[in-house]
């Protein structure tokens, strides 16, 4: 009874072990990281990419880098900015953004940005989609992300313009 009982202490101890072994000690990057948001852009008919934005905010006083995003629902994601190139707005990727510390990251429209490229299935108003955030540290957090329509977001703003009694 007793040599049973010791087995199975013994094999929790080693999988308590591995356990931390494979993480590092800290506190992971991304459970220092707040989404607030987020949303995709819904794909034209015939665009081969769409846009995810959120509002990152970084608890910790420590700057914090997401180096990588992947989803669900599309081949690649990739981690964009718009450069401002003598009035010429470029796109170009970039290997990290930057949170600062105790502050944030805005991901929106005109700005940072995570391109998801070449989607595998269609990024419709009305769907979610998964996306995996990944930070320096090799810890990572999945944002769960509304996709919205930019027309009826447009037409939204109106008529809430029109309609003051809302």
């Amino acid at each position: 009874m007793n040599f049973r009982l010791n087995t199975t202490t013994y094999a929790l101890t080693l999988g308590l072990l591995s356990a931390l072994s494979s993480s590092p000690l800290l506190a992971a990057q991304a459970d220092d990281i707040q989404v607030s948001d987020p949303f995709t852009r819904e794909m034209p008919p015939g665009a081969f990419a769409s846009a995810a934005f959120m509002t990152l905010t970084n608890q910790s006083d420590q700057n914090i880098q997401l180096v990588k995003a992947s989803t669900n629902v599309a081949k690649s994601a990739e981690l964009h900015t718009h450069t401002n190139n003598n009035g010429v707005m470029r796109m170009r990727q970039v290997s990290f953004f930057e949170i600062p510390a105790k502050g944030e990251a805005k991901l929106q429209p005109g700005g940072n940005h995570i391109m998801l490229i070449s989607p595998t299935q269609p990024i419709q108003a009305g769907h979610n989609v998964t996306v995996t955030l990944t930070f320096k540290d090799g810890s990572s957090k999945q944002v769960d992300m509304p996709v919205k329509s930019i027309m009826k977001q447009v037409m939204k703003q109106h008529d809430h313009d029109h309609k003051h009694h809302h």
